[in-house]
């Protein structure tokens, strides 16, 4: 094993590319990767066809490193100049039209075996953590593949109210000391609990630690900021996706707080990233969501579901991970609780926001974030520990969901569903729908209080949200039991007839709790009716969702994607912040008045010895081109990179060639002496129609371009004269003074934390 040099790894700082900004070129080495985002070769400008080699597309032009940002406006650019150019060759030939068609359809072709690849691996890996999740406490003598559900589908002895316990499945205790009850028996199955949860919490780390960084959390914040244009090389590869689904596995099924449902939006994308390797024209998209990339997405999720309906992991022939089926419909008094969850789900998420945010600045801070291993091994040993007596902290968060959404039936043996029957006293469900409350009923309740702790994002909160709901599901339940003939319930609830559903407020409740933590709305409402199937009740739900996102907002209005986003310093312009302030492009733009001035270069007065000082004496990632010095008149912009290339590409591959040689970006070479060297082309590099504001454009529309183009840098200019450039990096610090000093018209010149932005980001180990 080794781990590649790289020259960021001295830094803890690693300032990200918003061209045009004071960045060392070489903190970004080129990786060796090609990036699917960027189309890869050079694109020729010019109309014309002169007979130079740099007319030929160079190798490495036009591509992006590391940590620097997609020029969303130059790729749409060249990929319409190339679909033009494969539709204007389809009628000369029958190869030329199969090019096109295959052009044509490579979309779609990816996202099919998008959706193949993501539904097998989500199949995979429920069944693998499921399995895994009940090897903690024991183990199928028939069949070691099947878990506990499993192991038990073909007993004959099992009976109704014990439908878990058969003869094939036996506990640790049972295996290790032959005894199934007793203290003895109690403290091994401890003991094993806790050894298997700290083998898979251990076995997880470790392999994230050495083989694949990247493969850590959810990915979700990585995720947006890739797809707003942002090359993290390695987040979405192979070895990430290989690693993640296996960690992924043992991480659930180690009992720690989280789920696996956030972290497959990023297995997903490695998989769309890795098939997209296949097509390396593919055309991709930046914040917007175009129409054809709706319809693809619905085919790639329908493949999906397809694959997964076909595996059956749940093993009830669904597709829904929570599946209720409720008898009931919702009453209109129902809407002053529901409204309540919506406001315990703001305050909740208000509370977990700040309190993971700070924890994540404190890991960053302090030597205890140093030691990963040790950490995630502490965490999983105090929660093995405090989760094994209470069975509803034991069991898998999932379970543990679905139990709390279940209605109470006949068939149901959860103790939730433990009420007094009314003529005889006992357990049996009478044909009254409104009944009393018995003792295990009570002793849930005070057992999922105690499971209200924090925990993870996407799954555990929805856990959260439904504990809090299933418990006001059960009072609302015995107030109306025991109080009928309130007016609320003398009116709405009828004598014999269903009245309250506490898994319907378990329900709203986790959408309450969801959205207070990810400030998610339509689409949130969406995904509880993929999880539930649960249409007709879309009122509660949106009332509850809709609340708490307003009391949310109360206290903050970014999620938590969007505040780990800016905690780790991500360039990222998020849609939903409105920019209010007054100020212009040319108090925002760079150079400043006291700053030096711009760095230029021109169009054909520059020899290739000065074009490398230029670029060995700064440290800009691109350069405006001008017509001279004197009239700063703007022809065009010329990336760093590109030029690098271009220059040692044609000083290694063209003779004549040398440090005399004149350089231009003109469309015709100047004239020159007899005696000249060889002049340097390099106008199939220049950018010709970079994206310009005049210095009284005000700067909410500046930022309204940037988010909707994806722009990565803009030009300022003042009658056609070049006066400086504006960076996202630059809106980005205008937006982050703004935020710390509302009361200034224009952004302060102190160095904010984007100066320094604080990506701890490390490229993955790589097998030798």
């Amino acid at each position: 094993m080794e781990e590649e040099d790289d020259d960021v790894s001295a830094d803890p700082y690693l300032p990200y590319d918003g061209g045009g900004d004071t960045i060392p070129l070489q903190t970004f080495p080129n990786r060796g990767s090609n990036y699917v985002m960027s189309n890869g070769g050079g694109v020729a400008s010019s109309s014309t066809h002169l007979l130079d080699f740099l007319e030929e597309p160079i190798p490495g032009v036009g591509t992006y490193d590391d940590f620097h940002t997609i020029d969303w406006v130059r790729e749409k650019c060249k990929d319409r100049e190339r679909h033009r150019k494969i539709n204007s060759k389809k009628k000369d030939s029958a190869w030329e039209l199969s090019r096109s068609l295959y052009d044509a359809w490579s979309g779609w072709l990816v996202v099919t075996l998008t959706g193949l690849a993501s539904g097998a691996l989500a199949g995979l890996i429920d069944i693998a953590a499921d399995w895994l999740n009940d090897l903690k406490e024991g183990v199928c003598l028939s069949a070691m593949w099947f878990n506990h559900e499993q192991c038990c589908w073909t007993s004959n002895e099992t009976t109704f109210a014990e439908r878990d316990k058969c003869p094939q499945w036996k506990s640790w205790a049972e295996l290790i000391l032959g005894q199934a009850e007793g203290p003895g028996s109690y403290i091994m199955n401890y003991f094993m609990y806790i050894y298997w949860a700290l083998s898979f919490a251990f076995l997880a780390v470790c392999l994230v630690k050495v083989f694949a960084p990247y493969a850590c959390g959810s990915g979700i914040p990585e995720i947006k900021t890739i797809l707003s244009g942002f090359i993290i090389r390695g987040y979405l590869g192979k070895w990430t996706l290989l690693i993640k689904t296996i960690t992924l596995v043992l991480a659930v099924a180690s009992g720690l707080s989280l789920g696996k449902e956030g972290p497959l939006v990023h297995v997903a994308c490695c998989c769309g990233n890795i098939f997209s390797y296949l097509f390396p024209n593919l055309e991709e998209v930046s914040y917007y969501f175009p129409l054809k990339t709706l319809w693809r997405s619905f085919f790639a999720a329908l493949v999906a579901a397809f694959v997964l309906r076909s595996i059956n992991p749940f093993g009830n022939s669904r597709l829904v991970l929570f599946y209720v089926e409720y008898h009931t419909p919702w009453y209109l008094f129902e809407l002053l609780p529901f409204i309540l969850l919506g406001v315990f789900g703001g305050l909740w998420g208000a509370f977990f926001i700040r309190a993971n945010i700070a924890w994540c600045r404190r890991r960053k801070s302090t030597r205890f974030g140093k030691y990963p291993v040790l950490e995630v091994i502490l965490v999983a040993a105090i929660t093995a520990v405090v989760a094994f007596p209470n069975p509803y902290t034991r069991q898998n968060t999932s379970e543990l969901i679905k139990e709390l959404f279940t209605d109470c039936g006949p068939l149901e043996s959860s103790q939730l569903c433990q009420y007094r029957s009314q003529m005889n006293g006992s357990k049996a469900f009478n044909e009254t729908p409104n009944r009393p409350a018995g003792a295990g009923v009570y002793t849930a309740m005070w057992q999922l209080g105690l499971a209200l702790v924090p925990s993870g994002l996407f799954i555990p909160s929805m856990a959260i949200g439904a504990i809090a709901g299933r418990i006001v599901g059960i009072a609302m339940e015995q107030l109306a039991y025991y109080y009928h003939d309130w007016f609320l319930f003398k009116e709405w609830c009828e004598v014999g007839a269903d009245c309250i559903t506490p898994g319907l407020y378990a329900m709203v409740g986790a959408a309450a709790c969801l959205g207070g933590v990810t400030r998610m709305t339509v689409s949130l409402v969406v995904i509880v009716f993929e999880l539930t199937g649960g249409l007709e009740y879309i009122v509660p739900l949106m009332a509850a969702v809709m609340t708490s996102k307003w009391v949310g907002d109360a206290f903050g209005r970014e999620g938590i994607y969007e505040s780990h986003i800016r905690l780790n310093g991500y360039p990222f312009l998020d849609a939903k912040e409105e920019f209010t302030h007054t100020t212009l492009a040319r108090e925002v733009m760079r150079p400043r008045p006291s700053d030096p001035p711009l760095a230029v270069l021109t169009q054909d007065d520059l020899s290739v010895a000065e074009l490398q000082a230029v670029i060995s004496e700064t440290s800009y990632n691109g350069f405006p081109v001008v017509v001279s010095k004197e009239s700063q008149r703007l022809v065009g912009f010329a990336l760093r990179r590109d030029i690098t290339i271009a220059v040692e590409n044609a000083r290694r591959k063209q003779e004549g060639i040398v440090l005399t040689s004149r350089v231009y970006f003109t469309q015709h070479a100047p004239t020159l002496p007899a005696d000249s060297p060889r002049p340097l082309k390099l106008r199939s590099i220049l950018d010709m129609s970079p994206f310009t504001v005049t210095d009284h454009t005000p700067m909410e529309i500046v930022v309204d371009i940037f988010r909707k183009m994806g722009l990565r840098q803009c030009l300022v200019t003042h009658n056609g004269t070049l006066l400086g450039i504006i960076t996202k990096k630059n809106i980005l610090e205008h937006l982050e003074e703004l935020k710390r000093h509302p009361e200034l018209p224009v952004i302060s010149h102190a160095p904010s934390s984007f100066t320094r932005l604080s990506l701890r980001l490390r490229p993955p180990r790589r097998l030798a």
